[in-house]
């Protein structure tokens, strides 16, 4: 009987040692959650290029420096400027000479100023080294004998560091239809190639005549904008339409 119970019990203790192995094997067989928790958790690796690359995707491009102001300057011809004028001209005596801050110029050079001021534009008065007439029909007899002969009068100096502007103004009266000589001198010798060029002129009443044309033909390389023409009489008064005409070309300050 006792035999009996021995193998009974001895069956039952292999049983039941199976049944815990195949639960241990099961269990070592999956993997732990604190485990698979930490890989999913984990962030892949990325490339240096990839990074790269997402870097120069996301990233903002630089803006493009801005370009300041143009740099103008206002280059004149004027009468009184280049006259052989007395001491204690009275600039009252003639309509071809006129003042500015205390200084004789001309009808041109008045002009010239009132550009300068309501622009901030720098000036440049070109000068001849040979004086003209100190009086104004004389001047006008050796224009015409100039033009006639297509002279080159000699210039006191040429604008410097033109490279530094963009925008030229350029003004002059009009002499027997046509700029003076002085003027020819001057755009013979410098390069306004890509600048901009902006006439203005002062008359008795005959504007440009074909002083425009002759200067796109001289300066072919540049652009020539919209000019300004003025009567000897209205030009000392002419402040409210020379702000108008710089105001539509957009160059008022």
């Amino acid at each position: 009987m006792k035999r009996i119970l021995t193998f009974l019990l001895a069956g039952l203790m292999a049983v039941s040692l199976a049944a815990c192995s195949e639960t241990a094997s099961q269990e070592s067989s999956q993997p732990s959650s604190a485990s698979s928790s930490s890989q999913a958790s984990e962030p892949e690796e990325t490339s240096s290029s990839e990074q790269s690359q997402a870097s120069s995707s996301s990233g903002k491009e630089t803006p493009e420096a801005d370009g300041g102001e143009s740099n103008m300057l206002v280059v004149y011809f004027s009468y009184a400027e280049n006259a052989d004028l007395p001491e204690g001209v009275d600039a009252f005596a003639t309509a071809s000479i006129q003042t500015w801050n205390n200084t004789l110029t001309g009808n041109t050079g008045v002009v010239a100023n009132m550009i300068a001021e309501s622009t901030g534009a720098d000036l440049f008065s070109i000068r001849t080294v040979e004086k003209y007439p100190a009086s104004y029909d004389e001047t006008l007899d050796q224009g015409q004998q100039e033009q006639r002969a297509d002279a080159r009068p000699a210039l006191t100096a040429l604008p410097k560091n033109l490279e530094d502007y963009d925008v030229i103004f350029l003004g002059f009266p009009n002499w027997w239809g046509d700029m003076p000589m002085a003027l020819y001198s001057l755009l013979d010798q410098v390069e306004l190639s890509g600048k901009t060029i902006v006439p203005f002129v002062t008359s008795g009443g005959s504007g440009f005549s074909d002083t425009i044309r002759t200067i796109e033909s001289l300066e072919s390389n540049a652009t020539i904008q919209e000019g300004l023409a003025l009567q000897n009489s209205s030009a000392a008064g002419a402040q409210e339409q020379v702000d108008e005409w710089l105001s539509g070309l957009g160059y008022a300050g």
